[in-house]
């Protein structure tokens, strides 16, 4: 077969990315799968329920047994630490909250896995994620827009996928309209893994402890610090800026007449400000290394937009500035905006771009 004919089918081990294998399949590709191997087995600060196991991979294994596909594992420890957890942790530290599946696509699936595609003479990448690729004849132009699943899209962390990565990319799932229908192709094929569970949370950090896994993976203590009120005045100690996020009320160990909330972060001075639930609202925003899949305007352009994964759009207009950076006006202010959170502008279900909140 020639190089048109050829896919490479990223699996994690799970029902998603075996369904969109078993779907490239019927459609007559010539298929590989490949697994990464994130980490070194039994190395800490990793947990055995993190995602790309060992498990994981024998899954993804059988399920290229059943389909009559070759399957290989390649070996990404080193970019998973250095571009996707260091980038997590040095996020945390300067007072960001990052989204780490976000870099782990760019970095890993669409960078390293995207190379190595090329250099097997693959014509296209294939993944599990909920969304659609179209090409747009009237504007010249791969699109990236919603899964029909609007419960499951997932296009909002892929929003930095340039046209090379979109006409070379395939999401057989992004069609479906219920994840139910994903399962039941699995399961009547024959795949063992039809039910197995979803993957939650941050799948390097399973129980959510973000700052013990921080601490661990730089084998230090954060110092304690100032909790600050918006005036400046000092309302207690936190434990470290690494411990919290945008938007947390619980945990802060604070009395005071009314709940309060982390409003930010300042690793310059080392302190931490909380604010009433009122002050946490905010109507513009700037984000940097934006991504436009649309051509960016040269006026203010109406969108909708997300600062958080699965978070409700909000209309909105952007500007492009001349240093390249983006102001995001919401037509109504919006809750704990973060800086390190992607945020993603949409023009219906077309993907228009997104950025990195600073």
């Amino acid at each position: 077969m020639d190089k048109s004919n050829k896919a490479l089918i990223a699996m994690s081990g799970g029902v998603d990315s075996s369904a969109a294998a078993l779907l490239m399949k019927r459609a007559g590709f010539e298929c590989m799968g490949v697994t990464m191997k994130l980490h070194d087995s039994g190395g800490a600060p990793y947990s055995e329920k993190s995602c790309c196991t060992a498990d994981d991979a024998e899954d993804a294994r059988g399920v290229c047994a059943r389909l009559g596909m070759p399957f290989y594992v390649f070996n990404f420890v080193d970019d998973f630490n250095n571009k996707v957890i260091e980038n997590f942790v040095r996020s945390y530290e300067i007072g960001e909250t990052p989204n780490p599946c976000i870099e782990c696509n760019r970095s890993l699936k669409f960078g390293g896995l995207y190379r190595k595609a090329v250099e097997l003479g693959c014509e296209y990448i294939v993944t599990g994620h909920y969304a659609r690729v179209e090409f747009d004849e009237g504007r010249g132009r791969w699109l990236l827009k919603k899964a029909l699943n609007e419960a499951k899209d997932q296009s909002y962390v892929l929003y930095f996928l340039s046209q090379e990565q979109l006409a070379h990319t395939r999401f057989p799932l992004g069609v479906f309209p219920d994840k139910s229908e994903v399962r039941r192709l699995a399961e009547e094929s024959g795949l063992l893994n039809a039910e197995k569970r979803e993957s939650q949370d941050i799948c390097f950090i399973p129980d959510g402890d973000y700052a013990a896994f921080i601490r661990t993976f730089r084998s230090v203590d954060y110092a304690p610090g100032d909790f600050i009120g918006t005036d400046g005045s000092v309302l207690g100690r936190h434990k470290g800026i690494v411990c919290y996020t945008v938007g947390q009320r619980k945990g802060l160990g604070i009395s005071y007449s009314e709940p309060l909330y982390v409003l930010k972060k300042s690793a310059a001075d080392n302190t931490v400000t909380l604010c009433t639930e009122g002050e946490l609202y905010s109507d513009t925003l700037t984000a940097r290394n934006f991504n436009w899949i649309l051509p960016p305007p040269d006026k203010p352009l109406e969108v909708t937009v997300r600062t958080r994964y699965h978070a409700k759009e909000a209309p909105a207009e952007a500007v492009v500035n001349p240093d390249g950076t983006v102001t995001v006006r919401f037509a109504e202010p919006q809750r704990a905006i973060s800086p390190g959170q992607a945020v993603v502008l949409y023009d219906g279900d077309i993907v228009v771009g997104g950025g990195t909140i600073c």
